[in-house]
């Protein structure tokens, strides 16, 4: 089901944006207006800041008369909220996130005019315990002090959504809290939380650091992806956190959710088209930035279902199948 309507979408975008393009060979390189261009993050430990940053090196590099600056927000639904208000340009999401913010439904009052310049990369659900605490597993959690993720973030929802599945209360069978991944990662060292929820790529600076300091382990939440996926959709799969990532001793099963850069439906379509080349053009960058900007792919980017690819980044993927 996804993939068909995917094809669908992906078929009537570039249609759409075909239809509005000069012939080949008669159009000027387009121009974009100069100005600010805000970019919504993450928190500091987390991906998307990373990635973030290597974008506005990019766009100091490439494309002048652009003011890049890089917000640290609470994440995916924070991001969505400042694209809808205008108070960004650009921003991260996890795809659940996306399509709650695009249909208006919660945590979204409203449907909000967003689109996507490409599909990036996984995000992994961390569920992060200490070795020596006391949760064990899924149902070790009632009862405990667990962050379910900053105010705003894409963490947030799929933290409450994997404890609705699960039959748990946050507000009745938890004691919750909501913290950024930094401060989840400081209090559980310290002893003041028992586990923390984190969704993000491969590896999380705040989980490498936290467990160079204590010996930590990742709970197996397989049991809930079939759930999940009925209740909400294709975005989530399952997914493996390889030992290599943070040197823990076993490979670990966990939910997988696209992420995808975004912007607003009023962008112009030549800054657009410019913003989605650079992700390409300056791959190098951006992997310097962070490792999980390694997996760009151009056949993969134009998966961002169900939000529709923004006419400019829509003819950018039609030029470079020429």
């Amino acid at each position: 089901m996804l993939r068909g309507g995917l094809g669908a979408v992906l078929g009537g975008t570039l249609a759409g944006a075909a239809a509005g393009l000069p012939l080949a060979g008669c159009a000027r390189r387009p121009e974009y207006r100069p100005g600010p261009l805000r970019i919504a993050t993450g928190g500091a430990g987390g991906v998307y800041y990373a990635y973030g940053q290597g974008i506005a090196g990019a766009v100091r590099a490439d494309l002048p008369g652009l003011v890049p600056e890089v917000l640290s927000t609470g994440a995916s639904v924070d991001n969505l909220r400042l694209i809808g208000a205008g108070r960004a340009e650009v921003a991260f999401t996890l795809a659940d996130s996306a399509a709650a913010a695009l249909r208006g439904q919660p945590p979204f009052d409203t449907a909000l005019a967003v689109t996507a310049l490409a599909r990036l990369y996984e995000n992994y659900l961390h569920v992060v315990v200490r070795v020596d605490g006391p949760v064990g597993d899924l149902a070790g959690l009632a009862g405990r002090r667990v962050s379910l993720g900053a105010s705003g973030s894409g963490t947030e929802v799929i933290a409450n959504r994997l404890l609705g599945v699960l039959g748990v209360d946050p507000l009745r069978d938890l004691s919750a809290v909501q913290l950024g991944v930094d401060d989840s990662a400081t209090q559980l060292a310290a002893g003041a939380l028992d586990a923390f929820f984190f969704s993000g790529g491969l590896p999380v600076a705040a989980v490498t650091d936290l467990s160079r300091r204590v010996a930590i382990r990742l709970l197996d939440v397989s049991a809930v992806v079939a759930k999940l996926r009925l209740a909400y959709g294709e975005f989530y799969a399952e997914r493996t956190i390889p030992v290599s990532a943070y040197g823990l001793p076993a490979a670990v099963t966990t939910i997988g959710v696209p992420n995808y850069l975004v912007v607003g439906g009023a962008m112009a379509e030549p800054l657009a088209y410019r913003l989605t080349r650079l992700l390409f053009t300056r791959r190098d960058m951006l992997s310097a930035a962070h490792p999980e900007a390694r997996r760009l792919d151009r056949g993969a980017a134009i998966a961002t279902y169900p939000l529709p690819l923004h006419p400019g980044a829509a003819r950018y993927y039609r030029e470079a199948k020429v």
